[in-house]
């Protein structure tokens, strides 16, 4: 992989991760249409962790707030500690991925290698988001949700291991289906994303680190991660603002277009 090849998908990892587009199609689809090589385990971990600094650096404070506030309810507990309950709520969103992660690892991993599902999964991604907005309704706020609602979202995760499926999409439009607002949807989804990348990176890290294959690689996954980390966070201010006053509707035109091109490119054998 070139340095002008890392820092492309650098960029489009961070991009991809929290725009409602899909990071782990554009991820297999991008690399088949152009004809690069496959990146690699360590290099898609390492622009995983890009964008887990981005999340980290935007929310520091929602995110040790939340932290200080679990620990405290180990101890004790307040009904009336808003910051605990959501916190609790982010753990019980998490389970059903990293559950369903875990036992189909290898089903999910098979996905990576089939552009032509995971095109059409990308136009599934695009129905969820103009679904999602013909159901919003965009009255509620994070302190009104349930475990009913953390567990629909976590479960909307959990679709999203699939390549194809976006994972801030997918919990957005789970967000916005139970009556969250855009806005507090998506903090919602960033908040959720934050153990699932961290565990993901972790296992992905170990991986790594047992088959030593880090030798010769170091300029690209630095220039890999630092793309991906500064992508991540400009994409992250850039969404949540946008949400405020705008809909899904251009990524869900967006994710059907490239859908229908891929699976078109796919079935007619042209790559």
């Amino acid at each position: 992989m070139t340095l002008l090849q890392a820092l492309a998908l650098g960029v489009l990892q961070g991009a991809t991760e929290f725009l409602p587009v899909s990071s782990s199609g554009h991820l297999v689809l991008v690399p088949w249409l152009l004809g690069w090589e496959d990146p690699g385990i360590v290099f898609d971990t390492t622009v995983h962790l890009g964008t887990l600094v981005a999340v980290l650096a935007y929310f520091w404070r929602d995110l040790a707030s939340l932290a200080l506030a679990w620990f405290r309810s180990l101890s004790h507990r307040d009904p009336e500690d808003d910051q605990a309950r959501l916190a609790w709520l982010l753990v019980l969103g998490t389970v059903p991925a990293a559950l369903v992660g875990y036992l189909l690892e290898s089903f999910f991993e098979r996905l990576f290698g089939r552009p032509l599902y995971v095109s059409l999964l990308l136009v599934l991604t695009g129905l969820v988001l103009v679904l999602s907005e013909h159901l919003a309704k965009g009255r509620r706020r994070l302190a009104s949700l349930g475990w009913r609602d953390a567990l629909i979202i976590g479960l909307a995760q959990t679709c999203a291991i699939a390549p194809g499926i976006s994972r801030s999409g997918a919990t957005i439009a789970g967000g916005l289906i139970r009556g969250l607002r855009r806005e507090e949807a998506a903090r919602f989804s960033f908040l959720l994303s934050t153990p699932l990348i961290l565990g993901t990176g972790i296992f992905k890290l170990l991986d790594v680190l047992s088959a030593n294959s880090f030798s010769g690689q170091w300029t690209v996954l630095l220039m890999g991660f630092v793309a991906s980390a500064v992508s991540g966070y400009s994409f992250i201010r850039f969404l949540m603002i946008y949400l405020r006053n705008h809909k899904l509707y251009p990524f869900a035109i967006y994710c059907g277009c490239v859908g229908i091109a891929g699976t078109a490119i796919a079935l007619c054998g042209v790559r």
